[in-house]
């Protein structure tokens, strides 16, 4: 089977399940027997012991225009997901299907506004609300469970953000975020733009912003590792297209960075850029990028890839940990794997 071909069943499946939905029925049970695409790359037997030999990339759910920002509601046991120029939260269940959890999801104007003007990276926060990376909005915000949102930060020293991206908790309860230009109808060159450097920042349970690094030219994604001492951070720049990570210093800012990997050669090769990730409980990295999901060890040793054959944006563990749901470009995936997420 082809991916032009699933492309063209899914969008077709997916607008009749979107169509039910907004006439206030759900879509009915899905077949639990999903198509599969893309391929797994070992580049180390140790990435036998994180993925299976006969692991497969299993296609839930298509036809979304960008597909981001996954997080898996244990209670409930679903996922949500943006659908970042649709200004839409989507909601994924086994047995159930998708519909639209959220819309708005990062844009509550009225004109036009830029082609990513929804929600980016979702996660929760300790009391399980709903935080958002709002392109739109500018802000990153959380939604109590009565559904009224509130900002939780827009500016920096009185300037406007450019348009959160992702962002990840520390277990202090900080919240660290990435500022790119990419919800901006203009990108780097719009004049709405208020600062003059892409930042990762850092916002403190007593309110307080502080500039972590302006060193990056698009941070994007973010994670800790599961000790909290080291800080990951993407960077979607097809110029240089790298990980980087920072010590984590006992005050919770950044020390001196390196270069975790870089990926700048493989962009000319593969489809997609360094964007979301995330970490299983022993410390291995799972970073979407070039040619979809790559998995580093912790000393940095590149184990393989999950080969999606699309532009890759951003993963989730759900389930029991031990499944990690992908976006990619139209398509909601996931994949078995042996190993769990961390803090699970």
């Amino acid at each position: 089977m082809t991916i032009s071909f699933l492309r063209a069943c899914y969008l077709f499946v997916c607008c009749l399940a979107l169509a039910q939905t907004s006439s206030g029925q759900i879509p009915g049970p899905v077949s639990k027997k999903y198509p599969t695409l893309g391929k797994i790359v070992r580049d180390s037997p140790l990435l036998d012991q994180l993925i299976a030999a006969d692991a497969k990339v299993e296609v839930l759910a298509a036809g979304f225009e960008w597909t981001e920002g996954p997080v898996w509601i244990k209670e409930g046991g679903y996922l949500l997901f943006s659908d970042v120029p649709n200004n839409a939260v989507m909601r994924w269940k086994e047995g159930e299907g998708v519909n639209v959890f959220l819309k708005p999801s990062g844009y509550t104007g009225t004109a036009p506004y830029g082609d990513e003007p929804g929600s980016n990276g979702l996660l929760l926060n300790a009391e399980g609300n709903l935080v958002f990376c709002e392109h739109g909005d500018r802000r990153l915000s959380v939604r109590s469970k009565d559904g009224v949102k509130q900002t939780l930060v827009e500016a920096y020293q009185g300037k406007r953000l450019n348009s959160p991206n992702d962002a990840v908790y520390q277990s202090s309860g900080d919240l660290y975020f990435t500022d790119p230009p990419y919800g901006l109808p203009l990108k780097w060159d719009d004049p709405r733009r208020e600062l003059d450097f892409c930042g990762v920042y850092r916002l403190a349970t007593d309110g307080r912003v502080t500039l972590l690094t302006k060193e990056m030219t698009r941070p994007n994604g973010l994670v800790f590792s599961p000790d909290e001492k080291t800080l990951y951070v993407a960077q979607s720049d097809p110029q240089r297209a790298i990980w980087k990570s920072f010590p984590v210093l006992p005050d919770g800012t950044l020390g001196k960075s390196r270069v975790f990997y870089d990926a700048t050669p493989l962009t000319k090769q593969l489809p997609g850029l360094p964007d979301g990730m995330k970490t299983d409980a022993k410390g291995n990295l799972f970073a979407t990028g070039p040619g979809g999901v790559h998995v580093f060890a912790p000393d940095g040793t590149h184990l393989g890839r999950i080969d999606t054959g699309e532009r890759t944006a951003n993963c989730a563990w759900g389930d029991d940990g031990s499944t990690l749901y992908i976006t990619a470009d139209m398509y909601l995936c996931r994949i078995r794997t042996k190993t769990r997420g961390a803090g699970w």
